[in-house]
This record gives C-alpha cells, structure tokens and sequence, in this order.
C-alpha cells in the first residue's frame, strides 16, 4: 500500500511573513534534526533555528526557521543542500577510508603467506 502523506508540510501562518515558517518533516527523528539544525543556524541569514518531536510515539519533528529578511522556505532549501554535501563528502571519506584499510590488510595477508611459503 502506497503512503500518500506528504515528507515536508509548511504549516499555514496568520501572517504573511516570509521570514518565519514552521515546517513539518514526516517520519524523521533527532537523527535528522539535530543535524539540519546545526547546518541552518550556521547561516548568518537565520536569526533562530530549532526543532521539536512532538510525542515520542510521533515520528514527525516540527522545525521552526526565522530570519532576519531571507525567505525561510529558501534558507531551509539551503540547510537541506548543504546537508546533502555534507552527507556526500562523509561518505567518500569514509568509502576512501575503508578502501585504503582494506588495501593495507590484503598487503599484511599477502606478506604473511609469502612468509609461509619461504
């Protein structure tokens, strides 16, 4: 069964006010939060970035961005593409990382049967 709910809602605001919005992630956790949190509040753009879980049992965090003039939506576009940079680099590092590791013991193995056979 397909889930239509929607990842990302903007929830509506009596004001028109572009500079603060409150953005709900659907099935996401601290895991993700925490992290998006500490990428957005580095933008000098943004004057207060947090988020919230609303119950335990709710696997959803409300996020709340304001800024001191730059459109929320588009800092959070931001937050979220740099996250992903991030996220990318992390992974090559740590994929070089293994390769070089794996390179080193496959050399050790390699030297130790060529000790035997001598």
């Amino acid at each position: 069964m397909e889930d239509s709910t929607r990842r990302l809602e903007v929830l509506s605001s009596s004001e028109e006010d572009i500079t603060c919005r409150t953005f709900i992630f659907r099935n996401e956790d601290h895991t993700f939060g925490n992290a998006l949190r500490y990428i957005i509040s580095k933008n000098p753009e943004v004057d207060y970035c947090g988020y919230s879980v609303p119950h335990p049992s709710i696997h959803d965090i409300n996020f709340r961005i304001q800024t001191k003039g730059a459109a929320a939506t588009d800092v959070l576009k931001k937050g979220l593409e740099d996250l992903q940079t991030l996220c990318d680099h992390m992974n090559t590092t740590f994929q070089n990382a293994l390769e070089d590791y794996r390179d080193t013991k496959k050399d050790d193995i390699e030297r130790l049967l060529e000790e035997m056979d001598a």
